[in-house]
């Protein structure tokens, strides 16, 4: 399939996009999910915290799932994946037991997982090199919009029409199922560049780039307090008896920065070099963690909540720009890698904050996740940036 026309290209972009916002809208569901479950089902903080980790170990397939996207195609999966996440997760908040809110959660999670590999890599498909980089950044600020909204939304619609009306939310993942349909989306070939003169240098098997597995941990490391703080967030609050509402508008503070970190951090990575974009990302998240944390309720905590959201996010576009070129063979996967194997190591990472709640909590064990940042800033340090030559693919390895 040849996609030349720039009208057409728009419309995929726009509609991949639009498939990115939607896929994270309904992963981003348990957070303002975790309150109302925990409190009907009588669970602890630690079952909690297995919930969030179940939602996270999804993420960590993507890399698998990207493998055999890269390996086999299969772009027609594209058309099972926010179906699935949407209909397990609006089913989440009525499940009448821990295991089948389990249950839920892992099928919601699987269909985000699914997406984003294929989601990534049909982008490259469909896109020139010369706008591949816009076009990324324009594709996860979509899925960083998504998780903005969600949990104001989700807490919206609880509060003022209870929890049943979540189920309403299915419809447009259905509505943009069939756009993707009509426009053929699952019809375009993965194993065909956009460029007939582009040809990919082969790298190293994932397993063989050491530089590769230590960026993946770098961003596992920065996911641990990217998924906690906004997961045990609402949960704090309510333990200091603030209001759902108050809980909803300061999430969405934190995950809009997020969004627009993603896009900042796009064009910074591309003016300062990958390295020094993540580092500048990760310092200034640590700074501003400490200040959100540390000090009481008022505009202090609503500037460092945005500033936060947007450094912890700010890190993500460049890390899979840089995958890419260590794995440039394997697109999918090295997005996979970034995207889902490191916010699943944050997500354990977050079970781990759970528990350490239960005994020390809540506000203590959120500051303990200024520890990963202080260790991925100087691991990141000591990676070299830059693109892989072919002799260096032979010879890098751990």
């Amino acid at each position: 399939m040849s996609i030349q026309a720039s009208k057409n290209e728009s419309i995929y972009i726009w509609l991949l996009t639009a498939g990115h916002f939607l896929s994270d809208f309904y992963v981003s569901f348990l957070p303002a999910l975790l309150p109302v479950v925990i409190a009907s089902l009588g669970l602890s903080l630690t079952a909690g915290g297995i919930l969030v980790m179940i939602n996270s170990f999804t993420a960590i397939l993507q890399p698998l799932f990207g493998y055999y996207i890269d390996k086999y195609g299969c772009t027609w999966l594209v058309l099972l994946t926010m179906p699935i996440s949407a209909v397990f997760i609006c089913l989440a908040g009525i499940a009448p037991t821990f295991w089948m809110l389990f249950i839920c959660i892992l099928m919601a999670g699987l269909g985000g997982s699914l997406f984003h590999p294929l989601g990534s890599s049909l982008m490259g498909k469909i896109t020139t090199a010369e706008s591949k980089g816009l076009s990324m950044s324009i594709f996860i600020g979509g899925g960083n919009v998504g998780v903005a909204i969600a949990p104001a939304i989700v807490i919206f619609l609880i509060l003022t029409f209870g929890i049943t009306s979540l189920l309403y939310l299915i419809l447009p993942s259905v509505l943009l199922t069939l756009a993707y349909y009509f426009y053929g989306i699952h019809r375009i070939p993965l194993s065909s560049p956009p460029s007939s003169h582009f040809s990919p240098v082969p790298g190293p098997a994932w397993y063989k780039s050491a530089n590769l597995l230590k960026l993946n941990i770098v961003m596992g490391l920065r996911s641990w307090p990217q998924v906690a703080l906004p997961t045990f967030l609402p949960l704090w609050l309510a333990q200091q008896n603030h209001s759902p509402a108050l809980a909803g508008g300061m999430l969405t503070v934190f995950l809009s920065g997020g969004a627009l970190g993603s896009v900042i951090g796009g064009y910074v990575g591309d003016q300062t070099g990958r390295k020094n974009c993540i580092m500048g990302a990760l310092f200034i998240g640590l700074i501003a963690i400490y200040l959100l944390l540390s000090n009481e309720l008022g505009i202090i905590t609503w500037i460092m909540l945005g500033i936060s959201g947007a450094a912890l996010q700010g890190a993500l576009p460049s890390s899979i720009v840089w995958a890419q070129d260590m794995l440039p063979e394997n697109a999918a996967m090295a997005s996979g890698m970034m995207l889902g194997m490191s916010f699943g190591l944050g997500g354990l990472g977050a079970a781990l904050t759970a528990t350490l709640g239960d005994i020390i909590g809540l506000q203590p064990a959120l500051l303990w996740t200024l520890f990963p940042l202080i260790l991925a800033i100087p691991l990141t340090y000591i990676i070299p940036e830059y693109t892989l030559t072919a002799a260096q693919q032979k010879t890098e390895g751990l």
